[in-house]
């Protein structure tokens, strides 16, 4: 065990007495409610931050700094944003289209969940996931070759396709995320980024220990 791990263990413990005591609870609920947008940025900043730090620490033993640290704290929370939008879009845009038959099952909360999910992960889903490739890339590439200038062109041309689209669409989008999101859309309104961000840490050391394994 590393210092580090019980830093991680406690910081996760915090998040979760927060929400089993009532008065926390409470409070975290009326914040979430009242600045929905912040909420989400601290919620996914924070949480999926520490879900990249442990994947690091999976692969390579210890805790390491990745550099640009900071701006990779703001591309989660940029990210954060973008999901607390989209979960309000995709949930409200599928309950009018059952409501005027576009979808079936009409007042199932079990089909909307299935359906909210597996629309937003099959469009809006693909293209976050290429957003933060994308701003990863620029991030390294700002730091390997400083002073450089870095077009999207350069990094298109860098980005590896096979990977995004085989495993980062076609695998993780259905076979994680559209099953993941279905439970977190079943779930009160107010938890459903948190749960997210969450999931986002449990993703991490899926890819972490899967990574780990291929070097062994």
């Amino acid at each position: 065990m590393k210092k580090g791990d019980f830093i991680w263990g406690f910081g996760l413990l915090i998040w979760i007495l927060i929400l089993v005591l009532p008065a926390s609870r409470e409070v975290f609920i009326s914040a979430t409610e009242s600045y929905p947008y912040i909420g989400g940025f601290i919620k996914f900043a924070v949480l999926a931050t520490m879900g990249d730090l442990i994947g690091i620490r999976i692969i390579r033993g210890n805790y390491i700094m990745p550099k640009g640290v900071i701006y990779r704290v703001f591309v989660w929370g940029v990210i954060g944003l973008m999901v607390t939008l989209v979960f309000t879009i995709y949930m409200g845009g599928v309950a009018a289209a059952q409501a005027v038959g576009r979808l079936p099952f009409n007042g199932s909360n079990i089909a909307q969940a299935l359906f909210g999910s597996a629309i937003m992960n099959l469009t809006f889903g693909p293209m976050m996931m290429a957003f933060h490739r994308f701003t990863d890339m620029y991030i390294d590439t700002k730091y390997e070759k400083p002073g450089v200038k870095i077009t999207l062109g350069d990094l298109i041309d860098k980005i590896d396709w096979h990977s995004l689209v085989e495993f980062s669409w076609v695998k993780t989008c259905t076979l994680f995320w559209i099953p993941a999101h279905t439970i977190v859309f079943l779930l009160p309104g107010q938890y459903r980024v948190l749960v997210s961000a969450f999931l986002s840490i449990a993703l991490g050391l899926l890819l972490a220990m899967a990574k780990k394994g291929k070097k062994t």
